[in-house]
């Protein structure tokens, strides 16, 4: 069966088609055409689809696309204004935060979701709420440096 699937996504409205068993992954790689959500492990071990819903973190491999009906989803591509990095994407960028970059979509919607309900975490806070990504090629302390500067900009003003 498919159904109409109604949604803000990135900040404007879609209805689009979709099978009743469309992951959400799929749906934004292949129907919406957002290439920044990344496969990795296909079964939310990973982290590398992590996707915000209603700005919750979702794991997008392990989420259907009929689900987010009404809802309000945004992915690596909705971060940054007027040609300007998120506040996350800069500590990512300045802070060194990835390696080679597949895990980083991931990390920086963790990240997001992290500065916009607390802006000013601990290294634990944010160590939990990274907990679900994995990198395989990196220590993870420059990465919780790219979210603590983060934080710094957001206090500035620089949206997550």
């Amino acid at each position: 069966m498919a159904r109409l699937l109604e949604l803000v996504l990135n900040d404007r409205k879609r209805v689009d088609a979709v099978p009743d068993n469309l992951l959400l992954l799929d749906y934004l790689r292949e129907v919406a055409g957002l290439t920044g959500t990344k496969t990795g492990c296909d079964g939310g071990e990973c982290g590398a689809c992590t996707i915000l819903v209603d700005d919750k973190p979702v794991l997008s491999c392990l989420t259907l696309a009929a689900s987010v009906a009404g809802r309000k989803v945004n992915t690596v591509e909705s971060l940054g204004q007027d040609g300007q990095l998120s506040a996350v994407q800069r500590g990512f960028h300045e802070k060194l935060g990835s390696q080679c970059g597949y895990c980083t979509p991931g990390f920086i919607m963790a990240s997001v979701a992290l500065l916009r309900s607390n802006p000013n975490p601990t290294d634990d806070e944010i160590l939990d709420a990274l907990g679900g990504n994995i990198c395989r090629c990196t220590g993870y302390v420059k990465i919780i440096e790219a979210v603590k500067y983060a934080a710094s900009l957001h206090g500035q003003g620089v949206a997550p």
